[in-house]
């Protein structure tokens, strides 16, 4: 594919999943804001839950929550959804032309596993509808009905097949993979359960039948799931512009304990929203979670050799840089498939290499980012050389 057009297709998703998600976020936190800060009152009409005054934009609203549904079907009724599908699609076609169509580069590391870019992407494929099966039958199972439980095996569920996931196609591959895949679950809440439930209640309504109360329940747990995901789906999506999260020794861990600040986060909110207090504590178990996180990261990369005994030759490590990154990294490049250089880093000359010596540390020696996927097979010894030019101060030629 020309690779003009690919820059800008990828440029127009990204920016298309990126207003999208917005949008979609936005009205999944309103709406939870919204539900929780209903309050019931005497005179109410019949079936309202309950009633909330909100101001804004120089206006007031009357809001009302039906329980179940009104007796009469209004005339309007707007509906909720292309905010979650244009997300979910944006996405999965910026997946495709980013990480499928370069999955040599972005989604398969041969530090983790030999790959051929089919089977990677086969693999990523499967796993999202797998594990996307896997919660779906956990929520309509007994334990559903458990939402401590069920909160507890989604999260070590999580957890296990990010490990997984790490072992397979490497840590900027796992970020996404796993983000991916709870996207998928929550666009599938959306598109599977709280939508066509919401249909069945309509048309009950004008069937003159009562609807179930049991598929308002059904997809206000979706709804709570969704709400609890988001922050963690948005970390991991920006994640992957971070070396020190994806591409180090503890980079499944660091996912573990964001899949547990992001839900503690929300919690915060929900509970002022729901009148119940501030539980503040949350926001120091926050920050005691991101300073681990910023410890592990910086626990380096799996694999490190140790640094190189004798004097830091400038030579040596023009050698390793030229042979191992300036195929990408130069003026004209000459990786089939990449357009420029990535992030306009030029190391193809003396100067360059050593002008950029802060970015070749957090790529390639404090973490394993560069190269992508290790694609030039550079070695821990060559590493290890560019470490002791590193530690002696980073002299220049």
């Amino acid at each position: 594919m020309d690779l003009v057009l690919v820059e800008w297709l990828s440029m127009t998703l990204r920016w298309l999943h990126v207003v999208a998600g917005i949008a979609w976020i936005g009205s999944s936190f309103y709406f939870i804001h919204l539900d929780l800060s209903l309050r019931p009152r005497e005179g109410l009409p019949l079936g309202v839950q309950g009633e909330a005054w909100q101001v804004h934009g120089g206006g007031f609203y009357h809001m009302l929550k039906y329980l179940v549904a009104p007796a009469r079907l209004p005339d309007h009724l707007t509906w909720f959804k292309w905010e979650a599908y244009t997300t979910w699609l944006s996405g999965m076609a910026l997946l495709v032309v980013v990480y499928y169509l370069s999955a040599e580069l972005y989604l398969i590391d041969k530090a983790a596993l030999e790959l051929t870019p089919g089977a990677a992407v086969a693999a990523s494929l499967a796993s999202l509808l797998g594990a996307w099966l896997i919660y779906e039958v956990l929520c309509r199972s007994p334990l559903g009905r458990n939402e401590r439980l069920l909160a507890l095996l989604g999260y070590v569920f999580l957890v296990v097949l990010t490990y997984v996931f790490v072992q397979v196609f490497g840590g900027r591959g796992a970020f996404v993979q796993i983000g991916a895949l709870v996207g998928t679950m929550m666009v599938a809440n959306v598109f599977v359960v709280i939508i066509p439930n919401q249909k069945k209640i309509v048309a009950d309504l004008l069937a003159g039948r009562t609807p179930d109360p049991a598929l308002g329940r059904q997809g206000k747990q979706r709804s709570v799931h969704n709400n609890y995901l988001t922050l963690p789906v948005v970390f991991l999506m920006i994640s992957t512009h971070y070396p020190l999260l994806f591409a180090t020794r503890y980079n499944w861990l660091i996912v573990a304990i964001v899949l547990l600040l992001g839900p503690l986060i929300r919690h915060f909110f929900n509970s002022r929203h729901a009148g119940l207090g501030s539980p503040w504590w949350t926001w120091a178990v926050v920050a005691a979670g991101m300073a681990a996180i910023a410890w592990l990261s910086a626990a380096g990369p799996r694999e490190t050799a140790a640094m190189a005994a004798g004097p830091a030759r400038f030579a040596a490590v023009e050698d390793v840089v030229v042979s191992r990154c300036s195929m990408c990294h130069a003026d004209q490049v000459l990786w089939a498939g990449i357009a420029h250089a990535p992030k306009g880093i030029l190391l193809d000359t003396p100067t360059r290499i050593a002008n950029h010596a802060r970015q070749i540390e957090l790529t390639a020696v404090r973490s394993h980012a560069m190269p992508p996927g290790n694609i030039t097979d550079m070695t821990l010894d060559e590493r290890a050389v560019i470490a002791n030019w590193l530690a002696a101060g980073a002299p220049g030629p």
